[in-house]
């Protein structure tokens, strides 16, 4: 417990319904779940409602953790000053007595003010401390460290016991009922061996991964372990998966742009092996339990590398490597230099390490 002074430590039995704002985007929110644990444990049977953007909302219903899903329509009607006005209103409304805020933003805590919510709680970045009852400061240590110890260290300035942990995402009936559908009409069901890939990344091309190379790679796995291979992505991925299932030798399935979130999530489920991008559905992987290869290359796995006993990264340590950028202004060295070969045998190493943890392992090399 933090020792110190504390606006809500001791002081939790007068609170009775909660707003989380959560992160923006699909891998920052899954890192939010082992903090999102923590208040949850801090506060037993109080309403949780997490006030999220569209296309992250998905991971959010039906999750044990939360007892509702608000979400800001921003492009959409919350976007500018009256549309931010009018969900403060509309928070207003549900009389919320605590808000913890995830998202940096300064817009965060503007809106949690203008709800009228009396505790706001949150890091004192970007000018913000002024909105916040409870500003958490930030040491360098927490910036360097780990994103889901970012999102856990904030919950513990605040008086909520912290326990390590990597994000964990439960599936809903409705979800696996799905997953199977989608399978059945895609000529997959009764599939074994499906593999996921992910060859996309949100963040910019210094992140991805060649889809040549990807092909390649679905390539040996479809040849040497008999394996189905689903693509997986957002609509801004199209191009880069077709790509990939142009160059490929062997029948892909591609699923880029072509799901919402959630029947995403089911999909992954039904993966035995998920090979990506640092990218929000490589966390959605590893949440899920999914043995994750992760391929980095601008970016830091120190901070967002996936979490889980069944995850490995691939990368190559060139000193400019992680360089953060969206786009490289060379040739992607850090990428160019690791080959399918090494991928290909980090995704054995790992279906060996994971097979070992199985009371049945399904025998699939030769």
């Amino acid at each position: 417990m933090n020792s110190a002074p504390n606006p809500f430590a001791g002081d939790f039995k007068e609170i009775r319904r909660v707003l989380v704002r959560t992160a923006n985007w699909i891998g920052d929110a899954v890192m939010t779940f082992p903090a999102l644990a923590s208040i949850r444990e801090g506060l037993p049977n109080r309403h949780i409602a997490v006030l999220t953007k569209p296309w992250v909302a998905d991971l959010f219903s039906g999750h044990p953790l939360i007892n509702e899903v608000l979400v800001y329509e921003s492009p959409g009607i919350h976007e500018g000053i009256r549309g931010k006005w009018k969900l403060a209103r509309e928070l207003k409304k549900k009389q919320f007595d605590l808000a913890i805020l995830f998202q940096n933003a300064f817009e965060a805590a503007l809106i949690a003010f203008w709800a009228g919510i009396p505790r706001r709680a949150g890091y004192n970045t970007d000018a913000r401390g002024i909105l916040l009852t409870q500003a958490v400061p930030v040491n360098g240590k927490v910036k360097k460290g780990h994103q889901v110890d970012y999102y856990r260290a904030m919950t513990g300035g605040l008086g909520f016991q912290s326990h390590p942990s990597a994000p964990s995402i439960g599936l809903t009936r409705s979800q696996l009922e799905e997953s199977e559908r989608i399978l059945s009409s895609r000529g997959l069901q009764g599939e074994k061996l499906l593999i996921g890939l992910a060859p996309g990344a949100t963040y910019g091309p210094a992140k991805q991964w060649f889809p040549e190379r990807f092909s390649a790679l679905a390539d040996r796995f479809s040849r040497d372990w008999g394996a189905r291979i689903l693509i997986f992505g957002s609509q801004g991925d199209r191009d880069t998966a077709s790509l990939l299932t142009k160059s490929a030798r062997t029948e892909v399935t591609d699923f880029t742009g072509q799901t919402t979130l959630s029947q995403a999530i089911g999909l992954i489920a039904r993966c035995r092996l998920f090979v990506s991008n640092d990218s929000g559905l490589m966390h959605v992987a590893a949440a899920l339990g999914v043995p994750v290869v992760a391929i980095f290359g601008s970016t830091d796995p120190v901070r967002t590398r996936p979490l889980g006993r069944n995850c490995r990264v691939v990368r190559q340590p060139l000193p400019c490597a992680p360089c953060l950028k969206t786009h490289c202004p060379e040739r992607r060295e850090c990428l160019e230099r690791i080959t399918v070969d090494e991928v290909y045998e980090a995704a054995r190493g790992l279906w060996e390490e994971a097979g070992r943890q199985r009371s049945e392992r399904e025998p699939i090399f030769p």
